[in-house]
């Protein structure tokens, strides 16, 4: 369940992405279309691109809306 979201805006104030946060903390990460790019888990306090991938300790969401993944 979804309790916060977050518009993320370019320097125009165009938006390019959103993330969303659940009741637990994690975080998930959506491109201007929808499409999820990544997700951090807050308990094992890493981020993740789409795949999967470890990108970052810690929470790194904003990266991932400039990555080409």
């Amino acid at each position: 369940m979804i309790v916060n979201s977050e518009r993320i805006l370019d320097w125009r104030g165009k938006v390019i992405g959103r993330i969303e946060t659940d009741h637990e903390g994690n975080k998930f990460v959506k491109d201007f279309y929808g499409r999820v790019k990544g997700k951090y888990n807050k308990k094992a306090n890493i981020t993740t691109d789409f795949y999967g991938r470890k990108i970052a300790k810690g929470d790194q969401c904003g990266l991932l809306l400039n990555m080409n993944t």
